[in-house]
């Protein structure tokens, strides 16, 4: 399932050669070209080969043929395949250290416990490291930023066609140095396929046996390659039922229609190009568009919501690379990208019909523009010491309004100008023979950033690759990353109320004392920092050559985080919130602030500034400080059994992360509690192949969570996921390259722990860690020309 490694880059494979990328740890293996048979008269004319590019990249690293110092997750498209998977986001909800709240399907009602961001917004998948937040960790296109989508600042990861993927590599640590903001938690990059070619029709079918959730997909693929170049285009379309909680026994007291799990469908299509220059360069051009509709229902004792988004994304992202002497390359890049959501939302009273509707709309825009060169300065004892510098231009954009009333929430724009630089020394090699030190090799990266809103934040990172011999790896790693504030937290309407003091906890005050209540955007925000450190022990024996294995330990602090610190009934009565609030305001204070904040009288009293004995403040403020550590597992074991080939792999993960709203307050756990990661997560499982017959089978495991409200513990969570394939390869009749799969998700069809509620309107079970899709079922086939 899950194997660190250091897979081949955004940028290229290596020109007429394959790179062997299975070892996270050893620097990049170019193998020569397998010879080529005799060919038989019945043959078809060998393609020409392709001109591509002649190093390798790894995510994490700008460094062409260098390697992180950060473990490397590298799931490609043949592992895709053989766990059957159907889109980008099933793929992430698989990875231990992903976390699958924030913006997901299956996200249910009562989920905002563990905070705002846990809500189905478009219906998309966002990565979402280590739990920090689906806007601390950042999501590439073949290196390229895309759109922020909905309000959470998430990028919409299963808008990438899963057709047109090559493999995905996933860093989890902390790479601002590298990319800039919001890789705190690390960083995803999804890399597309350049060697496609034929055309690829698809067909799936599939259904939860406790009823909903009936999928029908279908797809199209088709590519060629060239002498100097090649491309690739896919068409996707599909549709699938919602899951009623009327479905589900442990869920029949919610109140109807109530959802567990969207409706929705999608159409999505991409192109992706590149082209040499002859030996002046390439150039490259990738772009998609994607519409995904989805329904939900929300229902109370008499009457329900229904929300139903629509949502559009997409993404141009052209690029040429030019050769220069000496072996360094220039590379000059832009992105467009955009998402538009409307949320169409009514309120519906079975007993009469009648429902009153509105329309949300959330516009997100983005651009960049980057300019960088790549290339060796001097040489080292183990190599050539190595260069990547660069400068660019990034903005982006967010409007949030009622289109119905016109009225605006947020509209509000940042921009920044970066640059950065990053060095590899490889210090020894394996040729210089030194006793005990293999390789050793330090890397070093620095970014600058400015932003046109609060000016600017430098990240550094440094690295350290050691291998004492051939078997072992060692690799370490330092540095500092940050995350901008959301446009919404920095520009959303500012809002100030005029309640009683008592309304707020106050107690002891003159009679008619009130308090005006501050909530809304915060314009004078600042970047959330956070200073990344891990470790990690690699182990690649020579003499198995099939084993893999990688332990990995990780700590997190976050600081400076955004959030609304005050609880309001609290406000007043909690000496936590001392610090924030504000006593005795004076006449001309609450003037001016009434001047920039729309105000509302709560008391039913005329307003006189004489009786507020206090402004408490609840806009978003960086007060908060989280703390992430924990270590990572993953191994993998390929060897031969009776006539195929059988692969043994998986990954484990376990974090412990506290939160501390502000230095008054005691810290508490986020991990292991209701809505938040789960301590303990693992995917383990086999692949046995022989000829064209593959068959999978995976165990899923997460920890309980903790009902702090009531200090119980749930149950823990396994599943098994099973998929059997069979792929006829290329013969001379009708059945050729025909491929079919079985798949069984949840196969002993375990259903989600559950938690007392204490309303009818709340799914009964933590639906970040656990799903209500129970057993599923589907078959899929395609046939490729």
């Amino acid at each position: 399932m899950l194997v660190a490694a250091p897979g081949a880059s955004e940028w290229a494979v290596a020109q007429n050669a394959t790179t062997d990328t299975t070892t996270e740890g050893r620097a990049p293996v170019t193998k020569a070209p397998a010879k080529t048979p005799p060919k038989k008269s019945t043959d078809k004319p060998a393609a020409p080969a392709v001109s591509e590019l002649s190093t390798v990249t790894v995510t994490g690293t700008r460094i062409r043929g260098g390697t992180t110092p950060s473990p490397v997750i590298t799931i490609g498209s043949e592992q895709i395949q053989q766990e059957g998977f159907a889109d980008l986001g099933e793929v992430i909800r698989s990875v231990p250290q992903n976390f699958s709240g924030g913006q997901n399907p299956g996200i249910a009602a009562g989920a905002t416990g563990g905070g705002q961001g846990n809500q189905n917004i478009t219906g998309g998948s966002g990565l979402n490291l280590r739990g920090l937040g689906q806007d601390a960790s950042l999501t590439l296109l073949n290196g390229r930023r895309m759109s922020y989508g909905g309000f959470t600042q998430m990028v919409d990861i299963s808008a990438i066609p899963v057709e047109a993927v090559d493999r995905i590599e996933i860093v989890a640590d902390g790479a601002s140095a590298i990319y800039g903001s919001d890789a705190v938690g690390g960083v995803g990059n999804v890399i597309l396929r350049r060697d496609f070619d034929g055309v690829t029709v698809g067909a799936r079918y599939g259904s939860a046996t406790d009823g909903g959730l009936t999928t029908r997909e279908y797809t199209a693929t088709g590519g060629t390659t060239w002498s100097t170049g090649g491309l690739i285009a896919t068409w996707k379309q599909s549709d699938n039922d919602p899951i009623y909680a009327s479905q589900r026994g442990y869920a029949k007291n919610m109140y109807a229609p109530s959802t567990l799990y969207q409706a929705g469908e999608l159409r999505s299509g991409l192109l992706s190009a590149h082209q040499a220059l002859g030996d002046i360069g390439e150039f490259r051009l990738d772009t998609f568009r994607t519409e995904r509709e989805i329904a939900t229902d929300l229902a109370y004792a008499t009457n329900y919501e229904h929300n139903a988004p629509k949502t559009v994304t997409s993404l141009i992202a052209p690029s040429l690379d030019l050769f220069l002497p000496g072996d360094w390359t220039a590379s000059i890049g832009g992105t467009w990208g955009r998402e538009n959501t409307d949320v169409h939302y009514a309120v519906v009273t079975p007993t009469t019909g009648m429902s009153r509707l509105s329309r949300t709309g959330y516009r997100n825009r983005s651009r960049a523009y980057e300019i960088g060169a790549e290339g060796p300065l001097f040489s080292l004892a183990g190599g050539d010491a190595r260069l990547a510098v660069g400068a660019g231009y990034r903005s982006n954009a967010f409007l949030y309004r009622n289109l119905i009333s016109g009225y605006t929430q947020v509209d509000g724009e940042v921009g920044s100008r970066f640059g950065y630089a990053e060095l590899n020394l490889p210090l020894i090699g394996p040729e210089q023979g030194v006793f005990g030190v293999q390789r050793l090799a330090l890397t070093g990266a620095f970014r600058a950033e400015h932003y046109d809103s609060f000016g600017g934040v430098t990240t550094p990172k440094l690295g350290l690759i050691y291998s004492p011999n051939a078997d072992f790896t060692v690799k370490t790693s330092w540095g500092k990353s940050f995350k901008v504030p959301t446009l919404l937290q920095q520009y959303l309407t500012r809002d100030a109320y005029l309640f009683p003091a008592a309304a707020l906890g106050g107690t002891g005050y003159a009679r008619g004392a009130t308090v005006l209540y501050l909530t809304g955007g915060n314009p004078d925000l600042h970047p959330e920092r956070a200073r990344t450190r891990s470790a990690s022990l690699a182990f690649h024996p020579e003499a198995l050559d099939g084993l893999e294995a990688e332990l990995t330990w990780f700590d997190v602090g976050y600081t400076d985080r955004v959030v609304q610190p005050l609880v309001p009934a609290q406000a007043l009565s909690n000496p936590a919130f001392a610090s924030f609030i504000r006593v005795a305001p004076s006449a001309a204070e609450l003037a001016e602030l009434l001047r920039t904040f729309r105000f509302t009288n709560a008391t039913g009293a005329a307003y006189d500034p004489a009786k507020v004995v206090a402004i408490a403040p609840n806009l978003f403020m960086n007060t908060s400080r989280q703390r992430a550590k924990g270590l990572d597992a993953s191994g993998s074991y390929r060897f031969d059994l009776a006539a195929g080939r059988l692969t043994v792999r998986g990954s484990t993960s376990w974090l412990h992360s506290t939160q501390q709203l502000s230095s008054a307050q005691p810290a508490y756990d986020l991990a292991g509690t209701l809505f938040y990661p789960a301590r303990l997560n693992s995917r383990i499982g086999a692949v046995w192949q022989q000829g064209g017959f593959t068959a999978s089978l995976f165990g899923n495991h997460k920890s309980g969570v903790t009902d702090t409200a009531r200090g119980r513990k749930g149950a823990s969570f396994t599943t098994f996921d099973a998929t059997l394939r069979y792929d006829t390869g290329a013969r001379k009749d009708a059945w050729s390259d025909l491929a079919l799969e079985l798949s069984m998700q949840n196969a002993l069809d375990r259903a989600p722990p559950l938690y007392a509620v204490t309303s009818r309107t709340y799914a009964p079970f933590d639906s970040t860690n656990y799903s209500a899709i129970g057993r599923y079922l589907s078959l899929s086939v395609s046939e490729h020309w």
